[in-house]
C-alpha cells in the first residue's frame, strides 16, 4: 500500500485524504463504469508523469514509476478524495512517442486512448506533460487537435492543462526564462493558458495544478492564491 508523502498543505481541500488504485484497461471493454469525474494525464514517454501524479496525490509509489520509457502499458485509473470531502478520478495514459514499440502496438494504443479521450463522458480535462527543456512536440499537437474535434457523449469541452515538468533540472535562474518561452510557444497560444512549471523534487507546482483540476471538474474552488513563479 502507497504510503502519504509528506506534505506542509493544511488547507483540506490540498489535503488528499484518501488514494487508490481504481481499475486498469488495456482494451475498451476493460474500461470502468463512468462514475466520477475525471481528468486524464498525457504527454511523451519519460515526461515523468507518474512522478507528478504520485506528487499530485501525496503518495510514494502509488502511481508506478520507472527510468525506462513506456514502462506505462495500461490506461489506469486512480481515485482521490481531498480533505474537503471531493472526489476525483485520475487517469493516468501510457506515454506516446515511445518509437521502440512496434507498429502494431502504437496503433492499439491510439485506437484505445482515441476511444477513451472521445468516448469518456465524464473526462471533464487533460493534463498534458511537457519537459520544461524540451517544448512541445508534433505529438502535443495532435492529441490538442484530437481533443478538439467532435466527441462521440455527450458532455463539456474537455479543457487542456500544460505543465512543464522537470523544473528542478534547470538552475534557479534558468526557471522563468525556460517557462517564458514555453508559454510563447504556439500550443499555450493557440489554446490561450500558460504553462505550469512542475517539479516533484522540490513540491513546486502542486498546489497551482491541483486547484486547477478542481476548477476544470466544477469542484469548489481551494482557498488561498497560486504559487509563484
Amino acid at each position: 500500500m502507497a504510503t502519504p508523502a509528506t506534505s506542509s498543505k493544511v488547507e483540506p481541500s490540498d489535503r488528499i485524504d484518501q488514494a487508490s488504485f481504481l481499475a486498469g484497461a488495456k482494451e475498451i471493454d476493460q474500461f470502468p463504469p463512468p462514475v466520477l469525474l475525471e481528468v486524464a494525464f498525457a504527454g511523451r514517454s519519460n515526461v515523468g508523469k507518474s512522478s507528478l501524479m504520485n506528487s499530485l496525490m501525496q503518495r510514494n509509489g502509488l502511481v508506478r514509476t520507472s527510468g525506462t520509457p513506456g514502462c506505462t502499458r495500461q490506461i489506469s485509473w486512480f481515485h482521490t478524495k481531498a480533505g474537503d470531502g471531493a472526489e476525483l478520478c485520475l487517469t493516468d495514459l501510457p506515454g506516446y512517442g515511445y518509437a521502440r514499440r512496434s507498429k502494431d502496438e502504437r496503433r492499439t494504443w491510439a485506437r484505445v486512448i482515441e476511444a477513451y479521450l472521445l468516448g469518456r463522458p465524464t473526462l471533464r480535462a487533460v493534463v498534458l506533460l511537457t519537459d520544461a527543456r524540451r517544448g512541445f512536440e508534433p505529438d502535443d499537437h495532435d492529441l490538442v487537435e484530437l481533443l478538439q474535434g467532435q466527441a462521440e457523449t455527450s458532455r463539456p469541452p474537455v479543457q487542456v492543462i500544460l505543465v512543464g515538468t522537470k523544473l528542478d533540472k534547470l538552475s534557479v535562474s534558468a526557471r522563468k526564462p525556460a517557462l517564458k518561452i514555453l508559454d510563447e510557444s504556439e500550443l499555450p497560444r493557440s489554446l490561450g493558458t500558460k504553462v505550469i512549471g512542475y517539479s516533484t523534487i522540490e513540491n513546486v507546482g502542486r498546489r497551482e495544478l491541483w486547484h486547477k483540476l478542481r476548477r476544470a471538474a466544477g469542484l469548489a474552488e481551494a482557498q488561498g492564491g497560486t504559487e509563484p513563479r
